[in-house]
């Protein structure tokens, strides 16, 4: 018989009992002692994961609209903002978190509640800086207001704008040597600090276009010009009108003379290329040989001559029904008339 046996059978059942309630007992108490432990683990990871410690780089960040609670706690654990990523999950669904879209400037190694603060107020409204440029500037006298009003290079604002460059199909067309007309004339608002040159003509460009897909382009054929001719006519308009009531008129007096193949006869065009525009127009610059002359070469000049609005743009797209061929300013407006003799004496009588 072996020992293990003999103690057995030497045992009695109430000492066997006894050892059997003491070794359960001692299992129990392993298990709450584990258990205990293992709550006191949970309790100092749920808080170690939502602290922080180590540097605060800062990092650049965007919320894309439609992101949930989750993807964003995971952004934020991938770019090292928050320490883990189970936890703050957790934490953000439970208090139904709701992060706003955009870009943000946060740190390495934030705490889940600086992080849900910071991004849930919203981004910080950027710092902008207005320019207006009004109707019927040239690219020059554009250039050096946004020179002014935006504290940037002028010269290169000018540069860009007559590099040949840009173009906006169809009506400023690929190859076009300056963007002289298409500069929008409006009032803008820019990220301060970030407008460059390159910008502030990007932006007046693609404003123009904006601008333009909102007018009847279509009736530019039955006009007899192209996109890029109606943009030349409408800044002559734009330097002639008086008021917007004229517009039209105007247009109808140019639309008239190119069509009887009559010198256009504006002068604005030669004050466009005036090497002197300080004594006014002089006799030698009624005489300079220029395909801006338009008292010596019939037809359009080759570019705009200034930037039109959008009334101007309307006004060369939809120009009145008349046979006006002579205007005048009178006082703060101009007359029309298509008899010349009429013409001379208001001329006399206004001038």
């Amino acid at each position: 018989m072996s020992s293990a046996a003999q103690w057995a059978n030497s045992t009695s059942p109430g000492r066997r009992r006894s050892r059997v309630r003491t070794f359960v007992i001692v299992m129990l108490v392993i298990v709450v002692i584990a258990l205990l432990a293992g709550a006191a683990y949970a309790r100092h990871y749920y808080t170690w994961c939502q602290g922080a410690d180590g540097p605060q780089e800062p990092i650049d960040l965007t919320i894309p609209e439609g992101a949930t609670g989750s993807e964003v706690v995971n952004l934020l654990h991938e770019q090292g903002v928050l320490r883990c990523d189970t936890v703050p999950r957790y934490v953000v669904g439970r208090d139904d978190v709701a992060f706003k879209a955009g870009d943000y400037t946060v740190t390495t190694n934030m705490s889940l509640e600086a992080a849900v603060e910071a991004l849930t107020v919203g981004p910080e409204p950027a710092k902008t800086v207005t320019a207006t440029v009004p109707e019927g500037l040239t690219v020059e006298q554009t250039a050096d207001e946004l020179g002014k009003q935006l504290h940037i290079s002028a010269g290169e604002i000018q540069s860009l704008a007559e590099s040949g460059r840009f173009d906006i199909p169809p009506y400023l067309p690929s190859g076009a040597q300056t963007a002289e007309g298409f500069l929008f004339p409006k009032t803008y608002e820019f990220v301060k600090g970030e407008v460059t040159p390159r910008t502030a003509v990007e932006t007046m460009l693609s404003q123009f276009e904006e601008e333009a897909a909102k007018l009847p382009w279509g009736n530019a054929e039955r006009l007899g010009l192209s996109p890029y001719e109606v943009v030349v006519l409408a800044s002559l308009i734009e330097k002639e009108a008086a008021n917007d009531a004229e517009r039209a008129k105007i247009a109808s007096v140019i639309y008239n003379r190119l069509n009887s193949r009559t010198p256009l006869y504006i002068d604005a065009t030669l004050n466009y290329i005036d090497p002197d525009p300080s004594n006014g127009l002089t006799e030698s610059d009624l005489q300079i040989k220029s395909p801006y002359n338009t008292r010596l070469v019939k037809g359009l000049p080759p570019t705009p001559i200034a930037s039109p609005g959008r009334a101007s743009l309307m006004g060369a797209l939809q120009p009145a029904s008349t046979d006006y061929q002579y205007y005048v300013l009178c006082g703060s407006s101009h007359r029309f008339t298509s008899s010349y003799n009429e013409f001379l004496a208001w001329k006399d009588q206004c001038l």
